[in-house]
C-alpha cells in the first residue's frame, strides 16, 4: 500500500470488517518501514518500556498476552506524546524445563528451545507489538552469556565471587540439587525420590556486601508497588541485636569449642534452658564421634529438604549431645541438642533456645520436657503486680508471689489486679510462648528493666567482659549461582590439583556449551564427557579440568535489560546504556517480587561498580499486573481422581448477570462439575489458546478485552462472551467511522469556528465530551495506567456519537473531529484497526505513533449550562439545568419550579434554601 496517498473511503465497504485482512495491512506497513527500530540519535527524550522477558515453553499463553499487551499501550502512548520509545524483545531460554522436553521428545535441549524461540516470535509477531526486534536475543547464545562469564571472572579476582560448601537438597535419582520449590513433602518433584541434605561445594555471589544499599535503595523507588518493597525490605531482613558466646564443655566437663550465637531478643537471655545446633555443626560431629545413637540421627536428619516452609511445619526433633553450654550470665549448664529446626546455612548454626518466648522452642521442650522460664510480661501484668504491692525485682517469682495469701484481696482494685495475673499465667498454659517485648522478671538484676534498657545493659556487659558484641545481622543470605545441570551458562572456572579453582582468561571466553549432545536427563553431558572436561591450567599450564556446574538462570535475567541498550558491543554494554538507563516502566507479575526483582537490583549495582553504568537502580518504575484466571471444569474419574476438561469443549449457560449456572461437556451433553475460577494452567486444563482467538476475532479484539477486563494489577477473569463484547464494539466503531468517510463532505471544525461559524448546543456538548474523554484517557494511559477505565470513556463516546444524528455542516464537522480523535485515542490498544481507519478518514498511510495524541482544548471543555442536584429534606429529589453563571436567586427560583420538585413540596412551607454554586440545590420544607 502506498504510503504517499489516502485510501479511496469509498473502496471501504462499511459493513465488512476483516480483522485478519487489516492485521496483515498493518503489520506490512510496520515491517516494511522498520517502524519500531530506535537509536539514541533522537531528539526527543528517551523511554525505556519492558517487559519481563518470556521463557520459549513453546507457545503464547495469556499470560503473556497481557503481559506484552500493558506493555504495547505504554509505548505506543508515550511514542504519540513526544518520547523516543524503546521496547525490546528476548527470550531467557536456559532453564530445567528445557531438559524436561528433551528427555520427553528425545531431543537435544538447544534444538527445542532454538524451535520454540521461532513459533513464539512468529506469535508475538502476530500480536502486533510495537517491539525493535533488531535487539533480539537468546540467553543461550554464547555471545550473549561470554559478558555474564567475563563479570564472574571479575568478581572472582575481587572476592565477590567464591566456592564454599554448602546444605543442599539432593535428589539421589537424578544425582542433581533440587531448588526448594521442586522438594514436595519431601520428594524430588519429578523422580519421587526422598531427597537428601546433602553438603557440596557451591559457588556464590556476595550479595549481603550489597544488603545495606539493597535496603536503603528501596526508599529511593517511588515508581515501585509498595508490596514489592515491603517483601523486599523482608527478605533483606535487617536486625540489630547481640552476638553471644557460651562456652561449652563435654560430659567430662573438660572445655571444647565455644558456641556462638545471635539473638534479636537478648532480653530474654535468662530464659535460655538449651541451646539447638545444626547437624552440620562442628560440634555435632564431634559429640556424633563416641555416640552411636546420635551419628544415626544426624544421618537421618539429612533426609528431607531444607527449605524454611518444610522446617516451619515438620515435627520438631532433636538429641541431646551429651555437651553442656554455659549461661554467659548465671554460668547454669544448659544442654546442648542436634535439632532437625536449626540450619548451618542460617547464621552461626547455633541458638539459644528460650522457650518461654519462642514458640519453637516451646514445642521442642515440651516434647523433650525441658524447662520453660517466663522472664517477659507484658505492661498489663507489670501494671497488675505494681498494684498489688509486688516490685518485679523483690521475689524470685513475682507472679507466684502475687498469688500468694499475702496478697490484699478485699480490695477492688487488687482482686482486678490478681485476675490480670491470672489471665497472663492461663494465657501462657493456653497459648503457649509469650513472644512480644514487655518487662523482665526472673532474671536478676535486669528484673524490671524493658527491652531497650536490658539490650544497652546487656551489651556493655558482655562486651566488656568478651564474651558478645552488638552486630547488625541480614536474612538475606549470599546468592547460590551453581547448577548441576546441563542446560545452562558454563562457569569459567578451571580446577587444578597444584593451583585449586583458576579463572578461565578472559582472552579465553567465551566457555561454550556444546548444544549437540544427547540428553537421556540423569547427570549432566558436560560431566560425562571428559574431552569437554579436559584444559589446562592457566596459572601453571598443568592438566586441569573445567567446572561443569553451570549458572542459576537468574543470572541471565538479571542483567538482559541492559544488554538490550547495547546490540553488537563487544562489551557487557557500551556508553549507550547510560542513554537507556534507567528503564523507565518495567513490567512483570509479582511473583517475581523478590528473587529476580532482587537480583535485578543487586546485578544493576555491579554493573555500576564495573563503571558499566552511572545509575543505581535499574528501574525507576514497576507494575505488578495480575493473573489470567479462568473457569474450571471436571468430571470424576472411578478412582476418585479429577479428569480437568478444557472450557473449550464446554457448553455453558449464564443467568441474566453472566454468572454460570450450569455447564456440561460438549461431545456428550452430559453436565460437568464446576470448578471455580483458578490460574490459567496446564495442571487444571483451563488455558485458552490465545492463536485460537486471534483467528476467531483478531489480535485487537484479544488486546482490547485484555485491557478492559481488569485493571493491569489485578486478576483477569477470562470470558469469551467478554471478548464477543469487545468484538461487537470495534464492528461498530468500524461501521461509524467507514459511514462517516464514505461521505464526500469533510468539514473541519477548526476552520469553521475560525471562519465566525457558531456551534448550537448539541454540538458544544458532544465537542465537550469528546475533550473530556481525551482528557480522561490521556491521563489513563499515561499516568494512571487504567487501561479499562479510558476504553469505557471511549466506549461511552461512541454511545453518544451513535446519537448524534446532525447532518449539518456543522454536525459533520464536529463528528469528523470526533472520530478521528477516538482512532488516535484508540491507537495504543487496537493499532490495526486505527491504522485502517486513520486512512479511511482521508489521511495517507502513516505511522500513527508520529501522530501527536490528541490534547483536550480547554475552551471545548467549557460548559454554558451546569446540572445542580435538587433535595429536598435531603432526599434526592431531582436535576435541573442552569446557566453557569447563574445566581444564586436563578437557581433557587429554577429549582423551586422543577415539576418533580415541586411535586414533593406540594402542601409544604419552604422554611430555607441553601444554594452550592455549580452543585445542589438543598431545599427544607415543613
Amino acid at each position: 500500500m502506498s504510503t504517499e496517498a489516502a485510501t479511496d473511503p469509498t473502496s471501504i465497504d462499511p459493513r465488512a470488517f476483516d480483522p485478519q485482512a487489516v492485521e496483515a495491512a498493518a503489520q506490512d506497513f510496520w515491517n516494511g518501514t522498520r517502524a519500531f527500530e530506535v537509536d539514541e540519535t533522537s531528539a526527543k527524550p528517551k523511554y525505556f518500556c519492558l517487559s519481563m522477558l518470556p521463557y520459549p515453553s513453546g507457545a503464547l499463553h495469556m499470560g503473556h498476552v497481557r503481559n506484552y499487551t500493558i506493555s504495547d499501550v505504554i509505548s505506543r502512548h508515550k511514542r504519540m506524546t513526544g518520547f523516543n520509545v524503546l521496547q525490546p524483545m528476548g527470550w531467557d531460554a536456559f532453564g530445567l524445563p528445557a531438559e524436561n522436553a528433551a528427555i520427553k521428545h528425545r531431543t537435544a535441549p538447544a534444538k527445542w528451545t532454538y524451535a520454540n524461540i521461532a513459533h513464539m516470535k512468529e506469535q508475538l509477531q502476530t500480536m502486533g507489538y510495537a517491539i525493535d526486534w533488531s535487539r533480539e536475543f537468546a540467553t543461550c547464545q554464547p555471545s550473549y552469556y561470554v559478558h555474564e562469564q567475563r563479570m564472574f571472572v571479575r568478581l572472582m579476582k575481587q572476592g565477590l565471587a567464591y566456592r564454599k560448601n554448602s546444605v543442599v537438597n539432593w535428589d539421589p535419582v537424578d544425582q542433581t540439587v533440587l531448588a526448594n520449590e521442586q522438594v514436595i513433602d519431601g520428594r524430588g518433584w519429578r523422580t519421587g525420590a526422598l531427597v537428601e541434605k546433602r553438603e557440596i561445594p557451591q559457588w556464590f555471589l556476595k550479595i549481603t556486601d550489597y544488603a545495606q544499599e539493597l535496603l536503603d535503595g528501596l526508599d529511593t523507588l517511588e515508581g515501585w508497588p509498595e508490596s514489592v518493597k515491603t517483601m523486599q525490605r523482608n527478605w533483606i531482613g535487617r536486625s540489630e541485636g547481640l552476638e553471644i558466646r557460651f562456652d561449652v564443655q563435654d560430659a567430662s566437663g573438660a572445655a571444647v569449642e565455644p558456641l556462638t550465637v545471635y539473638t534479636t531478643r537478648p532480653d530474654t537471655l535468662m530464659g535460655v534452658t538449651f541451646v539447638s545446633i545444626a547437624a552440620e555443626h562442628p560440634l555435632a560431629a564431634q559429640a556424633a564421634q563416641g555416640n552411636k545413637d546420635l551419628a544415626a540421627f544426624i544421618a537421618d536428619l539429612k533426609k528431607g529438604g531444607v527449605t524454611e516452609a518444610e522446617l516451619e511445619t515438620q515435627e520438631k526433633r532433636g538429641m541431646d549431645t551429651g555437651l553442656r553450654a554455659l549461661h554467659p550470665v548465671s554460668g547454669e549448664p544448659v544442654p546442648v541438642y542436634v535439632a532437625n529446626f536449626v540450619l548451618m546455612n542460617y547464621g552461626t548454626g547455633a541458638v539459644m533456645a528460650v522457650p518461654g518466648h519462642d514458640q519453637r522452642d516451646w514445642e521442642f521442650a515440651s516434647h523433650y520436657q525441658l524447662p520453660i522460664r517466663t522472664v517477659i510480661i507484658p505492661d498489663a501484668v507489670r501494671d497488675a503486680l505494681r498494684e498489688i504491692g509486688h516490685d518485679l525485682g523483690t521475689h524470685a517469682d513475682p507472679m507466684g508471689a502475687a498469688l500468694g495469701e499475702s496478697c490484699n484481696t478485699d480490695a477492688y482494685d487488687t482482686r482486678a489486679a490478681v485476675q490480670v495475673v491470672e489471665e497472663f499465667q492461663q494465657m501462657l498454659a493456653e497459648e503457649r510462648a509469650y513472644t512480644a517485648r514487655g518487662w523482665l522478671i526472673n532474671s536478676g538484676d535486669l528484673d524490671g528493666m524493658d527491652f531497650d534498657e536490658a539490650f544497652d545493659t546487656l551489651a556493655q556487659r558482655l562486651e566488656g567482659e568478651g564474651r558478645g558484641a552488638r552486630k547488625v545481622n541480614y536474612r538475606l543470605r549470599d546468592w547460590g549461582v551453581s547448577r548441576q545441570r546441563y542446560w545452562g551458562c558454563p562457569i569459567p572456572v578451571i580446577y587444578c590439583d597444584k593451583c585449586g579453582a583458576v579463572p578461565v582468561p578472559e582472552e579465553q571466553l567465551p566457555v561454550v556449551l556444546p548444544e549437540d549432545v544427547e540428553f537421556m536427563g540423569t547427570g549432566s553431558p558436560i560431566k560425562a564427557d571428559p574431552e569437554w572436561r579436559k584444559t589446562t591450567c592457566p596459572a601453571c599450564s598443568g592438566p586441569a579440568e573445567r567446572e561443569t556446574d553451570t549458572f542459576d538462570t537468574f543470572m541471565e535475567s538479571s542483567w538482559y535489560y541492559a544488554r538490550y541498550t547495547s546490540p553488537g558491543a563487544d562489551t557487557q554494554v557500551d556508553a549507550r546504556a547510560n542513554h537507556w538507563l534507567p528503564v523507565d516502566q518495567y513490567i512483570g507479575g509479582i511473583e517475581h517480587a523478590i528473587l529476580h526483582l532482587l537480583y535485578f537490583r543487586f546485578y544493576h549495582k555491579l554493573l555500576r561498580d564495573q563503571g558499566l553504568v552511572n545509575s543505581d537502580e535499574p528501574a525507576r518504575n514497576l507494575l505488578t499486573q495480575g493473573m489470567v484466571i479462568a473457569e474450571t471444569f471436571y468430571r470424576e474419574t472411578e478412582g476418585g481422581a479429577k479428569d480437568w476438561i478444557n472450557p473449550a469443549d464446554v457448553e455453558i449457560v449464564r443467568d441474566e448477570r453472566g454468572r454460570i449456572t450450569g455447564a456440561s461437556l460438549k461431545a456428550d451433553g452430559k453436565p460437568v462439575v464446576i470448578g471455580g475460577t483458578e490460574k490459567m494452567s496446564k495442571s487444571k486444563n483451563n488455558g485458552v489458546d490465545p492463536q485460537a482467538m486471534v483467528g476467531k476475532y483478531g489480535a485487537d479484539t484479544v488486546r482490547l478485552f485484555s485491557m478492559f477486563a481488569a485493571p493491569p494489577e489485578q486478576s483477569l477473569e477470562w470470558n469469551e462472551s467478554g471478548v464477543d463484547g469487545m468484538a461487537r464494539f470495534l464492528r461498530r466503531f468500524w461501521r461509524e467511522v467507514t459511514t462517516h468517510a464514505s461521505q464526500p463532505d469533510h468539514p473541519v471544525v477548526s476552520e469553521l469556528l475560525d471562519s465566525g461559524a457558531a456551534l448550537d448546543a448539541g454540538q458544544k456538548t458532544l465537542r465537550r465530551q469528546l475533550h473530556e474523554t481525551i482528557q480522561k484517557v490521556g491521563d489513563d494511559y499515561g499516568r494512571r495506567h487504567a487501561f479499562n477505565t479510558a476504553i469505557a470513556s471511549l466506549m461511552e463516546l461512541l454511545n453518544h456519537v451513535a446519537k448524534f444524528t446532525d447532518m449539518s455542516e456543522q454536525g459533520r464537522a464536529v463528528r469528523h473531529e470526533v472520530l478521528e480523535a477516538m482512532v488516535l485515542l484508540l491507537n495504543p490498544v487496537t493499532p490495526h484497526v486505527s491504522h485502517a481507519l486513520w486512512q479511511a478518514l482521508g489521511h495517507p498511510e502513516t505511522l500513527l505513533e508520529d501522530v501527536p495524541f490528541p490534547v483536550a482544548d480547554p475552551a471545548a471543555l467549557a460548559r454554558d449550562a451546569v446540572t445542580l442536584a435538587v433535595q429536598v429534606n435531603g432526599k434526592l429529589r431531582g436535576t435541573v439545568e442552569v446557566p453557569v453563571n447563574v445566581d444564586k436567586a436563578e437557581a433557587e427560583r429554577l429549582a423551586l419550579a422543577e415539576p418533580h420538585v415541586a411535586k414533593f413540596l406540594d402542601g409544604l412551607s419552604v422554611r430555607k434554601v441553601i444554594v452550592v454554586p455549580g452543585k445542589i440545590v438543598n431545599i427544607v420544607a415543613g
